[in-house]
């Protein structure tokens, strides 16, 4: 039940509060009829085109609604989506307890496997949140279950759904009070003030939008479809819709997957700072035995002094400074732990923040933000406010997550009538998977309510936090043989973590990668770097004995350069996360290579200087050709050392010519020190 909403890394750090992973993949096939997928035909749609959710079309005819008989409408799909898809509406009533009332339509896409073996029982999907977005998980779903017709239901209310319960003015209210200094209990009127506004915009009978309703919606789809029976699969907060369809739906329910499983009788915000601290504390167990005190000192210390923290507004677009109590960050951190990239680097930022080094928060900052922007909460809060804030007593903790600060305030605005929740439980096969580090539904809760459900089988995968099937390779593996066989084990090992946890002193702390993603031009120090170490090389290899000062300078800027590149690309392709917040601590050792290039460098100038005083040449001889006590050279003669000296053309020697070889020998000293002065002070 997270506060942002499911996302995939799109590119190097920035979706570091992030759980879902959205994927396309194609399939090879044209489309089957209509007719085979549905009694009311959905036609096809352009699986290409990308539009923004449809307005909403005519009521359904109230006799319809009247009567609880679902129906189906064709509209184009929300989102590129693979070859073959095909989306529409299931129109149902907004509150089944209500004859004759008015209608919501619930997107929803359908993919016809095209694979030989394809089996007749399709898997029905729904994301979590509640009020995250489904639809843009197909193509992964596909991907999963090729043999399966693949079927993705959205929520009602959520954003491919209409109407659409989007909420802009308590995210500005959210953004406000994280803008403010203070803490957000204190802040609640604006926040109330928000509720206000958004419920009276929105104009709907909030009291339809509840798991209740949203579990009926999958029974209806289903019949609507035409399928006998299908699998089940919900991940976080649908986990509880899902679990409630099939207890509504037997006959129509073959299996169940629950990942990250969400009990209904937990009460979720009494235990999310435990949830969060117990985490926090199972990272400990990775080589930070001092990671739960440092994780309370980070708390204090920014509850007392906040974080300043720069990002841009995700409602306008314009500067926006968020200042952050140690509350607000105690929050992020939960939501960023639930992606199985940053649980590596968590010890290593609660530690940072701890001593002080907020520049660390940036990442966090920036990904939070479009996630507040893409969320539903009307449909969130209405979902919260009647299933689970009415079952918790807000007993004060430490830290105070501002998420329930937040909801609680709305659903104080709202004051929607409670539901009746009640644990629901089926016959059918179950899968349970959750993760070990999973802040928001823990395997503390989650595996003894997979042990009261008949059939049920739970799976912990190692290194994982919230959503294993966009995690883990593994989980989705074993989602996909449960599917097949419901009493097959799993086909890998669960307790192989795909990420290591970072120890203590692994990771120098720097945000310059972070800052070059979106400012390359910070890396241009770089290219004068790497011209003058090119320059210098080819200038050794022609004379390396007579230049080896050059040489060496030249074969060191290139070795610092190579390592750091190599090095670096290993840490990024291991775990670009990794890099939003330091390098490899080895990285500014490599610094004393550039440290020897300038000092042979300078060497090489100081040696120029020695061998061409002025008006005399390499051999120490004038421009006619005596040396110091006025003999005249004949012939070679053998310089000091044994090495033969060769006579410089007349006005060469101590001329223009060796202060021009001078002047460069100091103009590549000057780049190799402007260059330690950047490495130190800003890169490292």
């Amino acid at each position: 039940m997270p506060l942002l909403p499911p996302k995939h890394l799109a590119a190097a750090l920035t979706a570091l509060a992030t759980v879902l992973v959205t994927v396309t993949a194609p399939a090879s096939a044209a489309p089957p009829p209509a007719a085979s997928l549905s009694a009311t035909p959905v036609p096809a749609s352009p699986s290409s085109a990308v539009s923004p959710p449809a307005a909403p079309p005519p009521a359904a005819s109230s006799s319809a609604v009247a009567q609880n008989t679902p129906a189906l409408e064709d509209r184009p799909c929300p989102v590129r989506l693979p070859e073959g898809t095909r989306c529409g509406y299931l129109v149902v009533p907004e509150r089944r307890d209500l004859p004759n009332g008015r209608s919501t339509r619930v997107g929803f896409a359908v993919h016809r496997s095209t694979d030989a073996g394809r089996r007749p029982d399709p898997v029905v999907f729904t994301s979590g949140g509640p009020a995250s977005a489904s639809i843009p998980l197909t193509g992964l779903m596909v991907e999963m279950f090729r043999d399966r017709d693949v079927v993705v239901l959205e929520q009602r209310g959520s954003r491919w759904s209409s109407p659409s319960l989007g909420c802009p003015e308590t995210v500005r209210a959210m953004l406000d009070t994280l803008a403010t200094p203070g803490q957000a209990a204190r802040e609640t009127s604006v926040i109330a003030a928000g509720a206000a506004a958004c419920r009276e915009r929105l104009g709907v009978d909030l009291r339809g939008y509840r798991t209740g309703e949203i579990a009926a919606d999958v029974v209806d789809l289903r019949r609507a479809l035409g399928y006998p029976r299908w699998n089940l699969f919900g991940v976080s907060y649908s986990t509880r819709s899902m679990l409630a369809a099939a207890a509504a739906d037997p006959e129509g329910t073959r299996s169940v997957v629950l990942d990250s499983f969400l009990p209904a009788p937990v009460d979720w915000y009494d235990q999310a700072t435990r949830d969060l601290t117990d985490t926090v504390a199972k990272l400990a167990g990775q080589g930070w035995p001092g990671l739960p005190a440092r994780f309370t000192e980070m708390v204090t210390a920014l509850n007392r002094t906040p974080a300043v923290v720069a990002v841009r507004d995700p409602l306008t677009g314009g500067p926006l400074t968020l200042r952050l109590t140690g509350d607000d960050v105690a929050t992020m951190l939960g939501e960023a732990m639930q992606a199985v990239e940053v649980l590596p680097i968590v010890p290593v930022l609660v530690d940072a923040l701890a001593a002080g080094r907020h520049e660390v928060l940036q990442p966090l900052a920036d990904a939070a933000g479009p996630g507040l922007a893409t969320h539903e909460y009307g449909l969130y809060h209405a979902v919260q406010c009647q299933d689970e804030v009415p079952y918790n007593t807000f007993a004060p903790a430490r830290p105070r997550l501002f998420t329930a600060v937040h909801d609680r305030a709305v659903c104080g605005e709202w004051r929607l009538p409670p539901a009746t929740v009640t644990p629901a439980t089926t016959r059918a096969p179950v899968l349970v998977v959750g993760g070990a580090y999973d802040p928001t539904t823990p395997t503390r809760t989650a595996r003894p309510a997979a042990g009261a459900l008949p059939g049920a089988r739970f799976v912990e995968f190692a290194g994982v936090g919230h959503a294993v099937f966009a995690s883990s390779r593994c989980g989705r593996q074993t989602i996909a043989v449960f599917l097949s066989d419901p009493a097959a084990g799993p086909p890998c090992d669960p307790s192989k973590a795909t990420y290591r946890i970072l120890r203590p002193g692994e990771l120098h702390l720097t945000s310059a990668l972070y800052r070059a993603q979106r400012e390359p031009w910070t890396l241009l120090p770089v290219v004068p770097l790497l011209v003058v170490a090119l320059v210098q090389l080819g200038a050794g290899l022609r004379r390396p004995r007579r230049r080896l000062p050059s040489l060496v300078a030249g074969a060191s800027g290139l070795a610092f350069i190579g390592l750091t590149a190599v090095t670096l690309y290993g840490t990024i392709a291991e775990n670009e996360i990794v890099a939003a917040v330091g390098v490899p601590s080895a990285v500014p050792w490599y610094g004393l290579l550039v440290g020897l290039a300038l000092a042979t460098t300078l060497v090489a100038a100081a040696r120029g200087a020695a061998r061409h005083p002025a008006g005399r040449d390499a051999s120490g001889r004038d421009a006619s050709g005596r040396d110091a006590s006025g003999r005249e050279e004949t012939g070679r003669e053998a310089g000091s050392g044994g090495v033969t000296a060769e006579r410089t053309a007349p006005g060469e020697a101590g001329g223009p010519g060796a202060w021009r070889r001078r002047g460069v020998h100091l103009l590549a000293g000057s780049v190799y020190a402007g260059f330690l002065t950047w490495w130190y002070l800003y890169a490292v």
